[in-house]
């Protein structure tokens, strides 16, 4: 399967949402913020998580869409997604030789919450990206059945199992883009706004402990990319990082995304990310000329 073609771009308003497991809670205010401020999308971009997110956003751009997140959320929170005794996983492990957790409840959710199920229905542009195993490169999803796609993002390898599409198979979008500003860039938009979990903010600093040698490895992998992507940031386009208030150690010692399981401090992480944005929008006086 061929990469999607890039159209060319006539300016306007990306939001871009990152990866991070969890974390990506934090988007959900930084959502409520950007609608407060009366910022709506002309394009949205998303990675794993930020898939997620993205997709519902696009298919309702408005307040509303938060709404709708929230039970997302809280259904992710009641641990249905990620259910199952240590002996349940470790039974899906033995059997699969490659995954801890069936992608069927996902799947329903996703289908239960979705107003939408192909891109073409969606009220906004979207685009999800996952990465080929067979290509070893990205994928970019632009058209099709929509759930495909964002199931396709969010392999989290390991967790979950890569998805077939079109005879090549699929692992989570965050190996290959984690935050994609790069590709928000390549569709025309001159205004970005970057939706990320916070790990960024954070230092690295070297490993300690065997877990995290891997940890770090893919913190410089995913710094690496949205590094290149600002610094190859063409002029008059404008790009707001949006601060997600997240609160932790350096990412070395960080273990929350092992506990991927623990929903525990998403309504914090959700108000923390939505004032910290608030405040953001206000300083930089944001305000409905932006989007459409």
């Amino acid at each position: 399967m061929a990469s999607t073609p890039v159209p060319a771009g006539r300016g306007g308003t990306a939001f871009v949402l990152g990866g991070g497991g969890v974390l990506g809670a934090a988007e959900v205010g930084m959502l409520r913020a950007l609608f407060e401020h009366r910022v709506r999308p002309d394009l949205i971009v998303g990675t794993s998580v930020g898939a997620i997110n993205g997709a519902l956003v696009a298919a309702d751009p408005a307040p509303s869409a938060v709404d709708r997140l929230r039970a997302v959320w809280e259904e992710l929170a009641s641990q249905r997604i990620f259910a199952g005794s240590v002996l349940a996983r470790v039974g899906t492990l033995v059997r699969t030789r490659t995954h801890l957790h069936p992608r069927e409840p996902l799947r329903e959710l996703l289908e239960a919450h979705l107003p939408a199920t192909t891109f073409a229905e969606l009220r906004v542009p979207f685009q999800c990206v996952a990465a080929s195993i067979e290509r070893a490169a990205e994928q970019w999803f632009a058209e099709g059945p929509l759930v495909d796609a964002v199931l396709a993002s969010c392999a989290v390898p390991g967790l979950l199992p890569p998805v077939e599409l079109g005879g090549e198979h699929y692992l989570d979008g965050g190996l290959v883009h984690s935050i994609p500003v790069g590709r928000a860039v390549a569709l025309g938009a001159d205004t970005i706004y970057v939706l990320h979990v916070g790990r960024i903010d954070r230092p690295l600093r070297p490993p300690t402990r065997p877990w995290e040698v891997a940890l770090v490895s893919f913190e410089i992998a995913r710094r690496h990319r949205f590094a290149a992507d600002l610094a190859a940031l063409p002029p008059g386009v404008t790009l707001h990082v949006l601060p997600s208030s997240d609160q932790g150690p350096p990412a070395a010692g960080d273990l929350r995304n092992l506990r991927y399981r623990d929903f525990s401090g998403v309504p914090e992480r959700i108000d923390r990310a939505y004032a910290a944005t608030r405040d953001y929008l206000a300083r930089a006086g944001t305000s409905a000329d932006e989007g459409v």
